[in-house]
């Protein structure tokens, strides 16, 4: 009915880029498409895992060849739980976030247990205010450094006011509109501490 080429084996012997063929209406046998092959074995490598937590479960659809880091990365809408802040075990073994699924045997419908990781989640909040800190510090720097130019420009105005020069009208509301810029950005900063006493002398200034 049909002639083999030389880049398909039928029987499965002899060249290793093997062919599959389906029968189609009218009985023609037909080379299937290689849209058909991917989807078929994408769908061979999708496995089922059950996810506990609490007193939840999560039914998740993934990749057996995936790893636990992609996996947290898909429990982290369901659960509300941060990646870093994540620790799953696997028969009774918390799995590293770089193994996968497959080297640590975790087969379709495999149960799994999800726990918060708390070392890991006050490391990643302390960073977090550090860098806060930091970002808060750097804002307070550039707003002083604004706040010495503007009183310098304020004392300017006070002197020539006070030796009967004339001020335009101008420089005033730019002033002001600088001052009051400032203001809000001072008021944008949050901060404890140190930096509580930095921004309260900045308001002062003003």
């Amino acid at each position: 009915m049909f002639s083999r080429g030389r880049g398909s084996d039928i029987g499965g012997h002899g060249n290793t880029n093997v062919a599959e063929w389906e029968l189609r209406p009218g009985g023609m046998v037909v080379q299937k498409r290689n849209s058909d092959l991917n989807q078929n074995s994408a769908s061979k490598f999708t496995i089922k895992v059950k996810v506990k937590y609490g007193s939840s479960y999560h039914q998740i659809q993934i990749s057996s060849h995936a790893s636990f880091g992609e996996l947290k990365k898909m429990l982290t809408e369901p659960t509300g739980l941060h990646v870093q802040d994540q620790k799953l075990i696997y028969k009774k073994k918390e799995r590293d976030s770089k193994s996968y699924l497959d080297v640590e045997r975790v087969k379709d419908g495999s149960k799994l247990v999800l726990v918060v990781d708390i070392e890991s989640r006050e490391r990643r909040i302390l960073e977090t205010l550090k860098i806060a800190k930091e970002k808060t510090s750097k804002s307070l720097t550039e707003i002083k450094v604004e706040v010495d130019k503007l009183a310098k420009k304020v004392a300017a105005l006070e002197a020539a006011a006070s030796t009967g020069g004339v001020i335009a009208e101008l420089d005033i509301e730019t002033l002001t509109e600088n001052l009051m810029r400032t203001l809000i950005a001072l008021d944008e900063i949050n901060g404890e501490g140190e930096l509580k006493l930095q921004r309260r002398e900045q308001v002062l200034s003003l």
